[in-house]
């Protein structure tokens, strides 16, 4: 029996939320209907995309990598129906598009595949850089639009967004280190850990108001710009990590396991999303860009009317 779409709808909910619990709630079915279709696309493919433990479920690496092609497999199907549905635009034009460092590998690589497939006829130039020079360019009118970290807009009166993902900071740590077998993790409990910092978006910030509320100032073993750097170190047991699960992935480039846990308290989230100066009159590439990126989400988050 081949796959269906809903299955791979439910494969990728329960990849992102690490739960079937908060997969179906996510979804607004039942956990049993999840916990079925699991199962099954399981059997169809014959490989175990999850390893079961009693917090919940962790992807493994075959899991992770069938991730990629369900959430290619879902954009394919939106943008067939775009074209049949007359959404797909002949015309040209042109979009101008900036986008930050921390989202650029992880939301705009797929988003931009799928606007190039939909509108071929549309020249695309892109920049990156940080969030504050992005917002600088949008006010100027030397961007369109950009995909960045909304949370930390410095200028919201001149700027617009749309939300289209919403990620929470976890924890990050080696395989078999102690607080990965805890019930519950505090903020406190890392105050002793050695702590491997990205520095990109407002990734640091972030990081160190959290590790402000402990009274053990914390000891930052390794600063960097590169999330790849940050696996590998987190995998050699070099330290620990407190990043968005925007940029969990639970395999280092060399191979090493990462586990990802949560941490009890009142933590911050990374809102990522699209931005444009407030009203502009936005070419109509820009307005195709957001329509897409909109339904990209949609297709992430729930099933559709007819539950495939």
């Amino acid at each position: 029996m081949a796959f269906t779409i809903r299955q791979l709808q439910f494969f990728i909910a329960v990849a992102e939320q690490g739960t079937v619990s908060g997969a179906a709630q996510n979804l607004s079915i039942s956990q049993s209907s999840v916990t079925e279709a699991i199962k099954e696309l399981e059997g169809d493919l014959g490989v175990e995309l999850f390893e079961r433990h009693p917090r919940g479920l962790n992807i493994t690496h075959k899991g992770h990598q069938f991730l990629r092609h369900a959430t290619k497999i879902l954009a394919d199907v939106s943008d067939a129906r775009r074209a049949f549905s007359g959404e797909q635009a002949a015309a040209g034009g042109r979009l101008q598009l900036g986008v930050t460092s921390l989202v650029a590998g992880y939301v705009l690589s797929d988003l931009l595949a799928r606007y190039r497939r939909a509108y071929p006829g549309v020249e695309i130039s892109a920049i990156e850089d940080n969030g504050d020079y992005l917002e600088h360019l949008l006010i100027g009118g030397k961007l369109d639009i950009a995909v960045m970290v909304t949370s930390n807009l410095r200028d919201r009166t001149a700027l617009q967004s749309e939300i289209l993902e919403v990620s929470p900071y976890r924890l990050w740590l080696p395989l078999g280190h102690p607080l990965s077998g805890a019930d519950i993790i505090g903020i406190g409990d890392i105050a002793s850990e050695p702590l491997i910092m990205l520095t990109v978006d407002e990734i640091e910030e972030n990081t160190g108001k959290l590790l402000a509320a402990i009274a053990a100032k914390p000891h930052v073993a390794f600063r960097t710009r590169s999330v790849e750097a940050v696996r590998s170190l987190v995998a050699t047991g070099a330290g620990v990590a407190l990043l968005p699960d925007l940029v969990y992935r639970p395999w280092s480039l060399e191979g090493d396991r990462i586990e990802s846990r949560d941490i009890s308290g009142s933590l911050p989230v990374v809102q990522v999303g699209t931005v444009w100066r407030r009203g502009s009159g936005l070419p109509q590439s820009a307005r195709d860009f957001i329509g897409l990126a909109q339904s990209q989400r949609m297709v992430r988050q729930r099933p559709d009317k007819n539950g495939r």
